[in-house]
């Protein structure tokens, strides 16, 4: 009785360890095989493919080497599967099937989120930069439907934890926890009032201190306009009303109501048509950063990111 145990026998060949994608060929020799056996020819699969027939060959003994069986027999009148060869391509064609089955269904998942982006942005953004660049984002991209959510920063931040939206848009000093962010631009707020108002015949910049004991149309708390005003006042800002758009604050202010704290990219034309007066105010600052955001480790991806590359532009 033999004590040698079939895989100390000469001919027999073990299982080589490691992972499968270390035992079976890949998908472009699979390929390469596979052009072989439909042409007879080595030298033209690899035109097929766009390869050499140098590299050509050099892959077929690869995957020969690899599987520890010949699979090409190879003479001056072309190229001819062996028959181990033959059946290794039944196995190759069924195995490029399915890739070819799982590609179309990635496609399929690609073409499915780039059908549709949501977008939730603060008011400021929402109202004055975001439908510029939702148009150019249309001209790239007419077959994407584009939803936007707007709200303060806060509710932006909700929405995008939730997975109510895929990219989001923030006005204020601070990214909540657990989202990303990149600066997109850069603001300044600045104190406005109607021409009416006493402030506006002052000869010179009312001072901080005035300025956090005077009531204020502001927005309301979570906005990122009241959060960068807050930090400048050290939390000391007084409001005489509160609203929860910049469009609602600046008619408060244009109607005479007080004076308003808004972005200098709200009020452009109405300080240019008299309508509104800007205020100087000495010994604060107001200038914020305008940042995208999105959840943390999900860097926005199809159209999400074609918005963002918009932003800079």
């Amino acid at each position: 009785m033999s004590t040698t145990d079939d895989h100390d026998h000469p001919g027999h060949r073990s299982a080589s360890p490691g992972s499968l994608a270390h035992r079976v060929p890949d998908l472009g020799a699979l390929e390469l095989l596979l052009a072989v056996a439909r042409l007879g020819s080595l030298g033209g699969a690899a035109r097929e493919l766009g390869i050499t027939q140098p590299a050509a060959s050099s892959r077929i003994r690869s995957m020969e080497r690899q599987l520890g069986v010949a699979l090409v027999d190879r003479s001056p009148r072309g190229s001819r599967l062996t028959d181990a060869g033959a059946l290794v391509t039944d196995w190759a064609r069924r195995i490029v099937e399915a890739a070819e089955a799982f590609d179309a269904g990635a496609q399929a998942l690609r073409d499915r989120r780039d059908s549709r982006l949501r977008v939730a942005a603060s008011m400021t953004i929402a109202e004055y930069l975001l439908p510029g660049w939702l148009l150019a984002l249309r001209a790239d991209r007419p077959d994407t439907a584009v939803s936007l959510l707007a709200g303060n920063s806060a509710a932006v931040a909700e929405r995008l934890l939730s997975g109510e939206a895929d990219v989001g848009f923030v006005e204020g000093l601070t990214v909540s926890a657990g989202l990303d962010s990149a600066v997109i631009a850069h603001d300044r707020l600045i104190v406005v009032t109607a021409p009416s108002h006493v402030w506006a015949r002052r000869r010179r910049p009312i001072a901080a201190e005035e300025l956090a004991s005077t009531p204020l149309i502001l927005r309301e708390k979570g906005s990122g306009t009241r959060q960068v005003l807050d930090a400048a006042l050290g939390g000391l800002a007084r409001p005489l009303i509160e609203l929860s758009s910049t469009t609602a604050v600046k008619a408060a202010a244009v109607g005479g109501a007080g004076p308003a704290v808004l972005s200098e990219l709200a009020v452009g034309e109405e300080l240019a048509m008299r309508r509104l007066v800007r205020i100087p105010v000495n010994g604060i600052a107001l200038a914020r950063d305008l940042r995208a955001v999105w959840p943390t480790g999900h860097r926005p991806t199809g159209p999400a990111r074609d918005l963002l590359s918009l932003t800079r532009g």
